[in-house]
């Protein structure tokens, strides 16, 4: 895992056309924190970094004042990342210890995300930071009813920033709050005019830097725990992106865990947008952090301790038109399998034979779960 945390991380800022992430962007960039931050920008869409705060320009790449750097992309981003490091090895452009993305307002981010993760040669040298989706108090309502984009960019988000509140009218966050938390219960949700919005906790906090990670951890396991009692009693067979929650009371088998996670992710990874998982594996002393987009997951991230006494594994499964009980289904065969006990809720199901079978046959995810009872949210 040291080897991965070493990597640098590219943030994804994204949000709808005119949701202000420009504005957002060229505030964070005053921080000293910051200073050191590749800024990659689409060049169909506004560079927009104030003019006050160019120091050079050489070709596409801005030299900003507090040592950041701005790059308009001409070519796709896994041409530009790979052509930027090698500059940086060169010494034609200043060292720069992370990169953010900003990306256009009718951008998918998953296709950022899957480049990082999935790409080779980027392998060696990047990893993926935080999606930070910037909301429209204004517009994101009706935005999130007509179009696919912004609620994608919702649902794949590590921070939810909610921009021109002043201008929105009272009551406007808690409605829209109420809304997101439904498409991503686990990102945090921050008031882009705040004078409390930090930076550092938007771009350098992640679950993989190593002074931060038990700070997010803390944030995993009390956001899972609202998500699962706000889930509680909604229709069970949505068609929309939603969030589901579960959390399991005993120890995990790591080996049946990955099996049952590979085989849910290769059957259905085009419909589960992020999964998010902080695990108590056994002969592990501290929580296992799974992150995934898609069809491919983060190397998993370790704790050498738990927080507090609580050591209940929570799993988080953002989705398009999962049902939430066959997941949960699914995950009490794979409980049955890993530590055979009677089924509790399979009444058909009478072997493990039968329960493979029918796990296989319905979602995909055949042998290979945890240990224990689940509480399904």
């Amino acid at each position: 895992m040291s080897a991965y945390a070493d990597l640098i991380p590219v943030n994804v800022l994204t949000g709808a056309l005119g949701s202000g992430k420009t504005t957002l962007l060229k505030a964070l960039l005053r921080a000293p924190r910051l200073a050191g931050t590749m800024v990659l920008v689409n060049e169909l869409g506004e560079v927009g970094i104030d003019h006050h705060l160019v120091e050079h320009a050489s070709e596409s790449t801005l030299l900003l004042e507090n040592g950041c750097l701005c790059c308009a992309m001409r070519d796709d981003l896994k041409s530009a990342l790979k052509e930027l490091h090698a500059r940086r090895d060169q010494g034609e452009i200043p060292h720069y210890e992370r990169v953010v993305v900003e990306t256009t307002g009718i951008a998918d981010p998953v296709p950022i995300a899957y480049t990082l993760l999935a790409e080779p040669v980027l392998q060696h040298h990047y990893r993926l930071g935080n999606v930070v989706t910037v909301v429209d108090a204004i517009n994101a309502p009706v935005q999130l009813d007509r179009f696919p984009e912004p609620v994608r960019q919702v649902a794949l988000a590590d921070r939810l920033v909610v921009s021109k509140l002043d201008i929105a009218g009272p009551g406007a966050l808690q409605a829209l709050s109420q809304r997101l938390a439904a498409l991503n219960p686990d990102a945090p949700l921050l008031a882009a005019d705040s004078p409390d919005l930090d930076p550092v906790d938007l771009l350098i906090t992640d679950i993989h830097d190593r002074q931060s990670k038990s700070r997010e951890v803390a944030r995993w396991m009390h956001a899972a725990g609202d998500a699962a009692g706000a889930n509680a009693g909604r229709d069970p067979h949505p068609a929309a992106i939603t969030a589901t929650c579960f959390t399991f009371d005993a120890v995990l088998d790591w080996t049946a865990f990955g099996v049952w996670m590979s085989m849910l992710l290769h059957r259905h990874g085009d419909r589960v947008l992020r999964l998010k998982g902080l695990l108590n594996v056994a002969g592990v002393p501290g929580p296992v952090l799974v992150n995934g987009v898609q069809h491919l997951v983060h190397p998993p991230a370790h704790l050498d301790r738990w927080p507090d006494d609580d050591r209940a594994s929570r799993l988080v499964v953002i989705s398009n038109g999962l049902d939430r009980e066959e997941i949960e289904r699914s995950l009490q065969v794979f409980n049955a399998l890993a530590n055979p006990r009677p089924a509790r809720n399979l009444r058909q199901a009478r072997t493990a034979g039968e329960r493979a079978t029918w796990a296989s046959t319905r979602t995909g995810c055949g042998p290979a779960p945890d240990a224990g009872s689940i509480r399904y949210g």
